[in-house]
């Protein structure tokens, strides 16, 4: 007797083997059986007409303070996503001392756009240690499993104190203390350590984040803790310094270099996307990666389905006329009372004589890349798009707002006004700041089909204001191999990149493929009938904060364990999720 039988299904096993049509039997979490499955279940689910695979394994998400409240892990959970990796990108909540924890708040909030107000009231706060980190939250049930990741601003701040806050270069004595919480917190099982050196990140009031400017000895000896290690990943953010240059890119990159050489061998991943500041600089990294691929170095790239977007909106974090002096002096008001306002010809007439402030420096968040799109927005009219009800995330350049105002004998800045004012001020627009300079996604194809990339860049749990790219797997599954006109990816391929690809490099070798023996997190999915929402904005944080949520349809069951988490796109209310320790 079986627990669970899945029947009849189009079975895409993850290894990027040929699909096949078989059932799938489950007992005690795990396939017991694959193809031809004789006998009962308890329960089971018909996967006639329906693919069915591995559950998608996120690389790269920030749940780090969510899990601490959240059971849910929406909207991961409901994007397929079965396990996700948590403190990317350096930052994070563990280590920490009682009296750090209003700086990492601040950091997460200005770096990921998660309200600070939410983190404060929601986060339990039961644990100083990285291993006590991890043992909280796997008191906590959850929808999903869990790999933690060091970050490294964090372990920085545990250790250095207000110095690590100051930018100080760190100390032998820093670097061996850091070492050593690192390496205990590996022993614990956690999955890797992440850092992050881009000059957009900046915390709640605008200063740095602890680690973005570490000299080369305080990375290689920390890269040094994975060294005779069977496992452990790296994770290194970085923008070379875009803002100051192309110059400063290969000394960034030596960086990455150093910390790869000092690892032992362990693998070591890298954001990668085409930065109109330096059209360029993505071929690159690609070159450099090759280069140190060829040596055997296990150096990969995460990288987006998509362009890397904003969702602009009189709701959402950003929007063109944020740091405009007119729209400034009504910014706190509610969101009823500023639009009767902006719909005022005389405001808005007035409006669209002015130019933005600078909303970057001291004391602000908002990293300079805003002041720099804003000073162009002339330029930045030509690539606002309205999503839809079904969200195109590859448009074609003449369906922007900009575009089309113009052909109209209409002022593009003038369109997008009134498109903010739409719904009665909740339209949202869609905005892709990077991956699609030449308007459409052929330079993202060339990255996500390298043999280095990883799909990766989710960001799960952040931006919420701003984003909501935890849909990315079913983008891949809907765009990339359903929909888009040319140059599609075959099913079997993107499976693999979202499963067995991901689960391989995080050393998870439990799971990722549809395997007898292997753990049952498995998705059934209606691909023909896949769809996205358009993203909306939601106010279900602690203390009334809102992000952005995006659901589809067409998960007909995700199941982790063997247990269904979701049906028909719903939380079933199922809360298989663990930590899951490394090398256990």
């Amino acid at each position: 007797m079986y627990d669970l039988k899945i029947t009849g299904g189009t079975l895409v096993d993850g290894t990027g083997a040929p699909t096949r049509t078989g059932d799938v039997a489950i007992k005690d979490g795990t396939i017991v059986a694959i193809g031809d499955c004789p006998g009962e279940a308890t329960e089971t689910i018909d996967a006639t007409g329906h693919i069915v695979t591995p559950g998608f394994v996120d690389i790269h998400t920030h749940y780090d303070g969510q899990v601490s409240w959240d059971s849910d892990m929406a909207p991961s959970s409901i994007h397929g996503v079965t396990t996700a990796v948590i403190g990317s990108c350096g930052v994070g909540f563990a280590p920490c001392r009682e009296g750090d924890r209003d700086q990492l708040i601040k950091l997460m909030e200005g770096v990921e756009d998660i309200p600070g107000s939410a983190l404060a009231e929601g986060m339990q706060w039961d644990w100083e240690t990285f291993p006590e980190y991890m043992d909280a939250i796997d008191k906590i049930p959850h929808t999903i499993d869990l790999c933690t990741q060091v970050p490294h601003d964090s372990l920085r701040v545990y250790v250095m104190g207000d110095r690590a806050l100051a930018e100080e270069p760190a100390t032998e004595a820093d670097i061996a203390g850091m070492q050593k919480v690192l390496a205990e917190a590996l022993d614990a099982g956690a999955f890797g350590f992440s850092t992050g050196r881009s000059d957009n990140h900046r915390s709640a009031e605008g200063l740095p984040t602890p680690a973005s400017e570490a000299h080369e000895n305080e990375l290689v000896g920390l890269a040094e803790v994975f060294a005779g290690r069977d496992h452990g990943v790296l994770q290194f953010v970085n923008d070379f310094d875009i803002l100051d240059g192309d110059d400063n890119f290969h000394n960034e990159f030596d960086l990455v270099e150093a910390m790869v050489r000092a690892g032992g061998g362990r693998p070591l991943s890298l954001s990668l996307m085409q930065r109109d500041q330096s059209p360029d600089q993505w071929t690159w990294v690609i070159d450099r990666v090759e280069k140190l691929r060829a040596e055997g170095l296990p150096v990969h790239f995460q990288c987006a389905p998509r362009g890397i977007g904003v969702i602009l909106g009189l709701e959402a974090t950003f929007h063109p006329f944020i740091g405009f002096p007119s729209y400034k002096a009504i910014h706190d008001l509610p969101l009823a009372e500023r639009v009767a306002r902006m719909q005022d010809p005389e405001f808005k007439a007035q409006l669209l004589t002015e130019s933005s402030e600078p909303l970057a420096g001291d004391g602000s968040s908002i990293p300079p890349l805003a002041d720099m799109l804003l000073q162009a927005i002339s330029w930045i009219v030509w690539r606002v798009f309205k999503l839809g009800e079904v969200p195109n995330y590859e448009p074609e350049l003449s369906t922007s707002i900009g575009f089309q105002a113009d052909a109209a004998g209409i002022d593009p800045l003038d369109a997008i006004y009134d498109a903010m004012l739409e719904n009665e001020g909740h339209a949202l627009l869609y905005f892709p700041i990077y991956n699609y300079l030449e308007g459409n996604l052929e330079n993202v194809a060339t990255m996500m089909k390298h043999d280095a990339a990883l799909p990766g860049l989710s960001d799960g749990g952040a931006h919420v204001g701003t984003i909501c790219d935890a849909s990315f797997p079913t983008f891949y599954l809907t765009h990339w191999v359903r929909d888009r006109p040319e140059g599609r990816v075959a099913l079997e391929t993107a499976i693999h990149w979202q499963t067995k690809r991901t689960a391989d490099y995080m050393g998870l070798n439990d799971r990722g493929s549809l395997e007898v023996g292997k753990r049952a997190d498995i998705n059934v999915i209606d691909l023909e009938g896949l769809t996205l929402e358009p993203p909306k904005l939601v106010q279900d944080l602690p203390a009334g904060g809102q992000r952005l949520i995006q659901k589809a349809h067409g998960y007909k069951a995700t199941l982790v364990a063997g247990q269904v988490i979701t049906r028909n796109g719903e939380l079933t209310g199922a809360m298989p999720g663990r930590v899951v320790r490394a090398g256990a």
